[in-house]
């Protein structure tokens, strides 16, 4: 079977050429704040590559880089500043916090029309009941890569395997709304016979952090293949020592599956594009069109 490949840098791009053309057509510059504690490399260049994105299209962007030693109260004195600011649209808290502070706390002080994570609980409360809300970026990525590529979603079955609230189940709830109007199950590491539930969708989303958890027996040929992980796992051969893997197995997808996101290059450049979108919309819904 040819599978075909649904690139994530293809749609990134073409999201990204859509915000640039907004902001030289109305000249409109939305602001974006983000917080990052502490010097994880991981965030930190996931927090340059937001700022390298913002540029790109022409927003507004500011990093606040604290010390990992900062206490839990200024950082919230700063989401309270950021709050306030109104040539801030959106804010993102960068996680992992150091271990001394609450996310849980920190996350909630933002501003439910400021959270471009989509994490508050406004937020995701609102998605639920089907109001605008700012979506969690990744599940809104996927949503917009299947419709980029004119995946049906609509009367399909789609197994989402990963039930965290960061991914997993906003996707479920994202996906089962009237208009998208999937059937979606969601699976856990609880779920009796996984590869039985699995292989019943149309659509199978991977959002575990297990690297290459799931095989060619959790996916049904033909079936359509989305996988959210994103794992280092070592490699000596590799110039870095490591290289990224997904959490289906390749031979579920290539000569598989119909179609498949690859990693890298899938999913994961969606999580940006679509953060910089929700910055845009929160813009639009603060400021009105």
């Amino acid at each position: 079977m040819s599978s075909k490949v649904l690139s994530g840098l293809t749609v990134r791009d073409q999201v990204l050429a859509d915000l640039t053309e907004r902001v030289e057509r109305t000249g409109r510059r939305p602001g974006l704040a983000v917080i990052l504690v502490g010097d994880d490399p991981a965030s930190a260049v996931y927090v340059r590559s937001k700022g390298q994105a913002c540029e790109k299209v022409g927003f507004r962007h500011a990093t606040h880089v604290l010390p990992a030693d900062t206490s839990e109260a200024e950082v919230l004195a700063l989401v309270a500043k950021l709050n306030a600011a109104a040539d801030i649209h959106g804010i993102l808290v960068q996680i992992p916090l150091p271990r001394h502070m609450d996310e849980g706390r920190v996350q909630r002080a933002v501003a439910p029309a400021k959270d471009v994570d989509g994490f508050h609980p406004e937020n995701l409360g609102r998605l639920t009941a089907g109001e605008p809300a700012c979506v969690p970026c990744t599940p809104l990525g996927v949503q917009v890569m299947l419709e980029h590529y004119g995946v049906p979603v609509s009367g399909r079955e789609v197994a989402v395997v990963g039930r965290s609230v960061i991914v997993g189940r906003p996707l479920a709830m994202l996906l089962s709304l009237k208009g998208a109007d999937a059937t979606v199950t969601l699976c856990h590491s609880r779920t009796r016979d996984l590869p039985a539930v699995t292989r019943r969708a149309d659509i199978v989303v991977a959002a575990l952090g297990v690297p290459g958890l799931l095989t060619r027996e959790h996916v049904a040929e033909g079936a359509v293949v989305v996988d959210v992980g994103i794992n280092r796992v070592d490699d000596a051969s590799a110039k870095k020592g490591y290289r990224i893997v997904g959490d289906v197995a390749p031979e579920a997808c290539d000569g598989w599956a119909s179609a498949y996101t690859p990693v890298p290059g899938g999913v994961g450049p969606m999580t940006i594009a679509m953060l910089l979108r929700n910055t845009w919309d929160a813009m639009i819904r603060q400021e009105g069109a």
